[in-house]
């Protein structure tokens, strides 16, 4: 039986620093069970990939020896009869040409369609499908963005992507977005605020000539974004941005950082965090107690109140407030407390 595998929801920036920074300081859990997290762990840097965001309909094609090829939108399984957007009936239309793609898919990652289900996901996009970009003015067309491995009846299994190379058949109008012009921005998860700047510039370029429409002679045609993406300890992150002009979108926009700002913050929470600052919190609040992880939290009220009192000229100095530092202040509290336990 065809069962519907759907595609993941794309993320914002803010989730996936979240989702990694958890995924790297993950050190175990306690004996109740409980995660327990590392703050002192030093962050990736990593280079993501930037691939232009369609405004389209999500659809997918899909394969398995039992069921043969059969599509989806995002969120049916689609046939002729019960169709979106006509991308059922290409599907049909372009049967073996779909059914080469999954062989070179099987081919080049050594996989069986008897105990594997291919998934391969683009946006089917074009006139009559959205209005409004720049990509709505050309004939209809899918472009490939990804191809998933799954079990479908197997809820234990991890399903898994893998490389969408060459997978494309430009004459049956099915292309690969990565064929178009992408982008790369390096993040620093130490400090990651420090690219979002970037992403916003490149969305902005987009927004307002999406290369993709561009590149079919559709000029100062309306973009809508960008996906962004890389593989990390075997998982795809991906996250969107998109730009504020775009109608349809509901998703807030990337907030741009003042980055003179940002090293000012840095600059002052080096200086008022110091080591014997530090050591005067420790003394306080453990006195001749062992340091106890569950008091933590006591330790960075310390802090950041002991901060504000006494460096408030100093912030003022340098335009800064407490809900400025607060949390820089937080993440250097707890990263000196972990390096603390490690030395007992």
């Amino acid at each position: 039986m065809k069962k519907h595998i759907k595609y993941p929801k794309i993320l914002q920036f803010r989730n996936i620093v979240a989702d990694i920074n958890r995924m790297v300081t993950f050190i175990g859990l306690d004996e109740n069970g409980n995660a327990q997290y590392d703050a002192s762990i030093p962050k990736p840097i990593l280079t993501f990939k930037g691939t232009v965001k369609l405004h389209g309909t999500n659809s997918a094609v899909c394969y398995n020896t039992e069921n043969g090829l059969w599509c989806q939108s995002r969120q049916h399984i689609i046939t002729v009869e019960n169709d979106n957007y006509d991308f059922a009936q290409f599907t049909e239309n372009n049967k073996e040409n779909f059914i080469k793609l999954m062989r070179k898919i099987m081919l080049e990652n050594k996989i069986d369609a008897s105990i594997y289900t291919i998934s391969i996901y683009g946006e089917w996009a074009g006139k009559g499908i959205q209005k409004g970009v720049g990509i709505s003015q050309i004939d209809k067309a899918y472009f490939i963005f990804g191809v998933k491995i799954s079990k479908p009846k197997n809820n234990d299994f991890k399903s898994y992507w893998v490389s969408i190379d060459e997978l494309k058949n430009t004459e049956a109008r099915i292309f690969n977005i990565e064929d178009f012009e992408t982008y790369k921005v390096e993040v620093d998860f130490n400090m990651p605020q420090l690219s979002q700047n970037k992403f916003i510039e490149i969305t902005e370029k987009i927004e307002k000539e999406c290369p993709i429409a561009k590149a079919f002679n559709i000029k100062n045609g309306l973009g809508e974004g960008v996906v962004w993406s890389v593989n990390y300890r075997n998982v795809n992150h991906r996250f969107k941005v998109k730009g504020e002009k775009h109608s349809v979108s509901k998703v807030k926009k990337m907030v741009s950082i003042d980055i003179e700002k940002l090293n000012n913050i840095n600059e002052f929470v080096d200086y008022a965090v110091s080591e014997n600052r530090f050591k005067q919190a420790i003394e306080i609040i453990f006195g001749e107690k062992d340091i106890d992880i569950k008091q933590m939290g006591d330790l960075i009220r310390w802090l950041v109140n002991d901060i504000a009192s006494e460096e408030k000229d100093t912030m003022i100095k340098n335009n800064l407030e407490a809900k400025d530092v607060n949390k820089y202040i937080s993440n250097k509290v707890r990263k000196m407390f972990f390096d603390q336990i490690r030395q007992i």
